[in-house]
């Protein structure tokens, strides 16, 4: 028998124990194979590796449900399902939280020294570093925890290495002096993707460079006039005729004396500005171009931190800022600033904190990325890599295709030391796997380690093969990769998708397929399938901010509805492209969803406790199995059984094509709208355990009931893992079959079979709908006439025969769902009753009221007396002319209405008199 469960559904008593129990019991570990053959299907996918600074917000939530699902869904398929989760070692992000924590200190790390701050970091990720690994436990992410990596790790780092010196020699990592964008609050050189632009309203300059002569000067117009303190030269267009006289001539660069070249170059705009262009190589991209075409000079005139350096003389030690007011007042004394204009641009600003960045020449390691691209580009044009929704593959394309080489080093302490090192004596650097003994170009021993770090997106772009053993050709890489799928957010796509894709793709066509093969394109790609999941928003679809103030805490969510309520909502909603406008109105509806099922579970277990005390037996050992029915079981059976075969089916359907929300919508529907709203009322009929029951029907209807319950069960657990585990275990009173209910068969349409509906599976469900609808005409009709609801009425029914055939085998149904005290297949004896029409029926409803004829007098004289006592008041202020010349209009008017109100009480009571008059007198 089943164990109890509380009256109340209360998700704080049961989530916290079974996250716990399933952490615990390791049950959803997934060992290595020992041998392919024979192996099931695989389902392998990584998490997005959270930073280990990170919090879990609500794009946490949503991701981590559909992934749980989907794992979930695959397992209870029968398939080999492996989530690996991990936490990515975030080296900006940690570096800052580590510092802060230092300074509070009243210390920097430059005075801890490098190894010192480390071991801080070190620490800090000890004891701070695991909460949202700790959260995803509480959420009941169903990963494999004894997987869980983190990218730091001694195993990953040495794969780090690996791949680094392995490009290195490739000869696709190099070492050179090129503009990288530089944050000075982080230090540190940063990607594209890592700069955000928003535009701003910001002021241009325009400056008068004289010749050197002093016969004519030439007007630049620049935003950033601090930096014209590296200015190198001038351009202007060789076709520009108004400059065609000055090619070759030199300029003086005002504040500095340098004399600077006045040089062709197609890059200047005739059209724009003045048509002359100021060269600052070391302070911007295109300038920097322009002066290796011209083997100009780059002079650096700020230091990291964004102030003015020595080269900028006079402005050395100022923040670029303050030099810049300097520098402007300087000008306009000179009589040099021509003009100063309002105008529109397009600031930099880095992601992480910020700060708006600077253009800076640097000394970088580069990946020349195109040879990885090609062949990231042609694994998704091949369809090796199918997105969804497909509309991200022409983004992907038009980033690819337009892609720069990847500046993979970082001016940081925190993340994987680059492993090259420097000679003291040659000035060639060494790279090694290991740390070398002497410099590999002249055996010097003088060798430093280079400073940098990599770009936390090197190493993690490295996890769908390093997380399986790369560069070891290990069992795991054999049997797990690629995996199957990536679900992530479209704001990563070209900071880590990408970058998979083209790690994937370069470094795994070297490893053999496990026959021995040589491996193709198609399997060397990290995944299989990209679903990119939306955004979630606030109800009113506002991105969430905490400027705004409307960012959602999902753990706060989940202490109020419980974790199912809220992955169902996230589910409901997800509809593949489509952003999510999450509401506490629609976590709260499947709140009542979820009290729903519990309360259905209570009614069947009492019916189980009702059967064993009528010696009715019931076997829990086959449930699970296949559904079954025939020709000759009651139709609300052998349409349940049908309904269920159908939800099971597009649930199915929906998940397979990520369609998360007709997922959850189809399951709610089947179970609150066919399942409880209509099955469970009409099996209530057929569980009879009185003596003189049919025990053959009681019985059999009982295991139907708990047959369905128990599959729709399972097809429930995907969405809402907690509530589904506490209510199957109890019913098979804390022993069930498996040690959890996410072992157990998913349902699909083909487990259910009905032999009635073999020839014409929809015989059965238009059997059912015409009830159903029969039963709705007759409850509004009741409505219509004001049938008390513990009073039965007589129904007339006609229609066609098959119409009446099915009614006429279901009676019992219909007057028990109905209230019907009887049907009569003819048209109603009394004329002028509302009537329902069907597509092949017609119903009405003839209800005579029983009156008390002496009651009923007493109540409407009673009544009556009231009603003229208070027109008797009405009508004396009404004739009351001096009230009339002093009453409000308002008051007046309301008067007459209720006036008017009462008389036709008055005339309705009077009737109803002699209605009963009439009534006596027959």
């Amino acid at each position: 028998m089943p164990r109890e469960l509380s009256k109340a559904y209360d998700p704080t008593a049961i989530e916290a124990r079974w996250a716990e129990y399933w952490v615990r019991e390791r049950l959803f570990e997934v060992p290595t194979p020992e041998k392919l053959d024979g192996v099931p299907p695989r389902f392998t996918l990584l998490l997005p590796p959270p930073n280990v600074t990170g919090r879990l917000h609500m794009g946490h939530m949503l991701n981590q449900t559909e992934m749980d699902i989907l794992t979930r869904w695959h397992r209870m398929r029968g398939e080999l399902s492996l989530w690996v989760p991990g936490t990515d070692h975030a080296g900006i992000a940690t570096q800052m939280m580590v510092e802060r924590q230092v300074a509070k200190e009243g210390k920097t790390r430059q005075e801890l020294g490098r190894e010192a701050f480390v071991e801080r970091v070190w620490e800090w990720k000890q004891e701070y570093g695991g909460a949202i690994l700790d959260q995803m436990k509480r959420l009941g992410a169903s990963v494999d925890w004894s997987r869980e990596y983190f990218t730091m790790d001694e195993r990953l780092s040495v794969a780090v290495k690996e791949a680094f010196v392995r490009l290195y020699e490739q000869g696709l990592i190099y070492r050179g002096a090129y503009i990288v964008n530089w944050c000075p609050r982080c230090q540190t050189a940063i990607s594209d993707l890592e700069v955000v632009h928003e535009e701003q309203q910001g002021k241009l300059y325009e400056i008068r460079y004289p010749l050197v002569d002093g016969t004519d000067s030439v007007t630049i117009a620049t935003t950033r006039p601090e930096t014209m303190l590296g200015d190198v030269a001038v351009v202007v267009n060789p076709t520009d005729v108004r400059y065609l006289h000055l090619h070759g001539k030199k300029l003086r660069l005002p504040l500095t004396g340098r004399e600077i070249p006045i040089l062709p170059d197609e890059w200047a705009n005739p059209e724009f500005g003045t048509g002359a262009v100021k060269v600052t190589p070391a302070h911007d991209p295109n300038d920097f171009a322009i002066a290796e075409r011209h083997k100009l000079p780059s002079i650096v005139v700020m230091d990291e931190t964004a102030h003015m350096n020595a080269e900028a003389g006079v402005y050395a030690g100022l923040d670029r800022y303050e030099a810049r007011k300097r520098i402007l007042a300087d000008l306009e004394q000179q009589g040099l600033l021509v003009a100063v204009r309002d105008y529109v641009n397009s600031i930099g600003k880095c992601d992480r904190c910020k700060t708006v960045v600077e253009p800076r020449l640097s000394t970088q390691w580069f990946i020349k990325i195109q040879p990885l691209a090609d062949k990231a580009i042609e694994a998704v044009e091949t369809g090796a890599i199918r997105f969804m929704p497909e509309q991200y593959k022409k983004t992907y394309f038009e980033w690819m295709r337009n892609i720069h080489d990847w500046c993979i080093s970082r001016q940081l302490w925190w993340g994987h030391r680059i492993p090259a090192w420097h000679c003291a004596n040659c000035r060639e650097i060494t790279v090694a796997r290991d740390t070398p003994a002497a410099c590999s170009h002249c055996g010097n021993e003088k060798l430093t380690q280079e400073t940098d770090v990599l770009d936390t997106w090197f190493s993690s772009g490295l996890l769908p093969f390093t997380v399986f053993g790369w560069p070891a050709q290990t069992p795991d890489l054999a049997a797990f990769y690629p995996t199957q799928l990536l679900v992530t957010g479209f704001d990563i796509l070209f900071f880590w998708v990408a970058r998979m894709i083209m790690l994937g793709c370069h470094f795994m066509l070297d490893v053999p397929m496990p026959d021995g093969s040589k491996r193709m394109l198609a399997d060397a790609v990290p995944f299989r399938e990209v679903y990119i999941h939306a955004l979630v928003r606030d109800a009113d679809r506002q991105k969430m901010s905490k400027t705004k103030g409307n960012v959602i805490d999902p753990i706060e969510i989940i202490h109020q509805y419980g974790t199912d309520a809220v992955r169902f909502t996230l589910a409901s909603m997800a509809s593949p492209g489509t952003d999510i406008a999450f509401s506490e109105a629609r976590t709260e509806g499947y709140r009542a969803f979820a009290n729903k099922i519990w309360n259905a579970a209570r009614f069947i277990f009492m019916q189980m406790e009702r059967a064993k005390e009528a010696g009715v037996i019931v076997d829990l050992q086959h449930l699970g199995q296949t559904l079954a029915s025939n020709e000759h079981a009651p139709l609300e059976e052998r349409w349940i059984i049908s309904r269920f075969s159908q939800c099971s089916a597009d649930v199915n359907h929906a998940l397979a094509d990520y369609r998360f929300d007709d997922a959850a919508n189809r399951t709610y529907q089947f179970f609150w709208g066919e399942f409880c709203d209509w099955y469970l009322e009409v099996v209530k009929i057929r569980l009879d355990f009185g003596e003189t029951a049919d025990k053959v029907t009681t019985t059999t209807a009982l295991a139907t009931l708990l047959s369905v319950f128990e599959a729709s069960l399972r097809l429930l657990s995907p969405f809402m893992p907690f509530l589904t585990e506490e209510i199957w275990t109890a019913l098979y009173d804390g022993a069930p079959p498996l040690k959890s209910i996410a072992l157990s068969r998913f349902p699909g349409g083909s487990e259910v079979r009905d032999n009635d509906l073999d020839a014409k599976p929809a015989a059965v469900d238009l059997e059912m709908f015409l009830l159903k609808e029969i039963i709705a005409d007759i409850r509004n009709l009741r409505k219509e006439q004001d049938v008390p609801e513990k009073e039965a009425a007589p129904v007339f029914l006609t229609g066609a025969d098959n119409a009446i055939r099915i009614v006429q085998n279901n009676e019992e149904m219909i007057q028990r769902l109905a209230r019907a005290s009887g049907i009569s297949y003819s048209k109603p004896p009394v004329q002028g009753l509302s009537i329902r029409h069907g597509v092949n029926y017609e119903v009405a409803l003839h209800y005579e009221r029983q009156v008390d004829v002496a009651a009923e007098r007493e109540r409407l004289a009673k009544d009556l007396a009231k009603f003229e006592k208070e027109m008797e008041s009405k009508q004396k202020q009404l004739q009351n002319e001096a009230f009339l010349a002093k009453a409000p209009v308002k008051v007046v008017d309301g008067l007459r209405a209720r006036a008017d109100e009462l008389q036709s009480l008055i005339e309705k009571a009077n009737a109803a008199l002699r209605a009963l008059e009439s009534l006596e007198a027959q």
